[in-house]
């Protein structure tokens, strides 16, 4: 039987799971899951700046995925939701543009999958992004 180890992420992680109740990772046995993580800081406030809130939202997964002893270089799938106004048939290359950069900094060539869902509403009202990822922890070696 596999054991099971939920992670919750100093600061902002700790405040959701006190105020809603979740956890931000999971691991069963080698595999990782993560709930989806905002770009926010550990007061729960969002950058003004799209870049800067990505950028965020990259460190808030790697400080969740290390919760439960994972990084980036394991990572073997992502979620990526991105709000947009209702009516936009695309996301912008201003959210691909950094996703892209933020994944050629963080994954030394690896290059996992790769789901980005529009969506018209997040978690919180000025939140513009929000990322989940899966990990199988030592594969990134």
């Amino acid at each position: 039987m596999s054991t099971v180890t939920f992670g919750v992420t100093p600061g902002f992680g700790e405040k959701l799971h006190d105020a809603l109740g979740y956890s931000g990772a999971v691991r069963v046995g080698d595999r990782v899951e993560t709930s989806g993580q905002a770009g926010v800081d550990d007061d729960l406030v969002i950058p003004d700046s799209l870049e800067d809130e990505i950028v965020q939202a990259f460190d808030n997964v790697e400080r969740t995925l290390a919760t439960v002893g994972a990084t980036w270089k394991d990572v073997i799938h992502v979620n990526s939701y991105h709000k947009v106004a209702p009516g936009d048939d695309v996301i912008g290359d201003d959210h691909n543009k950094v996703m892209a950069e933020q994944f050629r900094r963080r994954l030394d060539g690896r290059a996992p999958i790769w789901t980005e869902t529009g969506v018209t509403v997040l978690g919180l009202a000025a939140m513009r992004v929000e990322i989940r990822v899966t990990a199988i922890v030592g594969s990134g070696n």
